[in-house]
């Protein structure tokens, strides 16, 4: 996985359809190779919104990801297949269990949330069908993984593997998450390609919705080792993903699109290195 180049994604999801072509156009300019997007009730569905973001721009599409219990698993593979037909093979799957707050979204659209287990069943049975709906023509598949049964999960099925852990995660454990990922693949770890997402980038003092989205405050943040964060200059950033791609095997890196244009400079100097 070490050997791997870089490629970077902008995470972001529309507020209108103007904003959101900006967007994309704006990360595609960039040099940014995909697109993605969260899942849940309080956004735009990512379906029609990636289909729309493959249609204005040369980039991938992906979602980031998926909550499995919002759909049934043969409404979800359906949705994903007809995205990598009609992008012509330019969309990522990327599903998981639900974060804890998509719990009370399946309740409100009359669907059973589940044990870990029985939701974690739901996305072997999504990527079943796909596979099945795929045939010959084969959708990339990203699971988000952070526990054993996860990471087990994901070390049979996925392509790309984004670390599931929180803002504070301490590198020794992620670099722990990486080894027992590779172990469990066995003659698959050098086919998997290994994903971390980045809360901020650059120098820009953090928004104050950093709270809500990190679960920390922004200076606790600020002050920490995270992962999720990439501080300093363009050069010092690039060295820094250089550092971390030689010790966790990290080479799909993604940014919130708040950050769009601050990482750009850094997907310039890394981009396919």
């Amino acid at each position: 996985m070490s050997d791997r180049r870089f490629r970077f994604g902008v995470v972001g999801s529309p507020r209108s359809g103007d904003e959101w072509i900006k967007t994309v156009r704006r990360a595609a300019d960039a040099g940014y190779a995909t697109v993605l997007m969260p899942d849940g009730l309080q956004l735009p569905s990512p379906f029609p919104s990636l289909a729309m973001a493959a249609a204005v721009a040369d980039v991938r599409v992906g979602t980031f990801v998926v909550a499995a219990p919002l759909r049934t698993p043969r409404a979800t593979a359906w949705e994903a297949h007809t995205l990598t037909v009609l992008t012509d093979g330019r969309f990522e799957f990327g599903i998981g269990t639900g974060r804890p707050d998509a719990e009370q979204q399946t309740a409100e659209i009359g669907l059973p949330w589940g044990s870990a287990r029985e939701r974690r069943d739901q996305v072997r049975r999504t990527l079943d069908h796909l596979q099945e709906l795929d045939g010959e023509r084969r959708t990339p598949i990203m699971l988000a993984a952070g526990g054993p049964r996860a990471l087990a999960l994901a070390a049979a099925r996925a392509d790309i593997v984004s670390l599931a852990k929180d803002a504070m995660t301490p590198r020794a454990e992620v670099a722990r998450l990486v080894r027992e990922l590779r172990e469990l693949a066995g003659t698959r770890a050098d086919d998997i390609e290994l994903a971390l997402n980045l809360f901020a980038a650059g120098t820009r003092e953090l928004p104050p919705w950093t709270r809500r989205a990190a679960g920390v405050e922004p200076e606790v943040l600020e002050q920490s080792d995270s992962l999720m964060m990439l501080r300093g200059t363009p050069q010092q950033m690039a060295d820094e993903l250089q550092r971390r791609r030689d010790e966790l095997h990290t080479s799909y890196i993604s940014v919130n699109s708040t950050y769009l244009d601050d990482l750009a400079p850094v997907v310039e100097l890394l981009n396919g290195k």
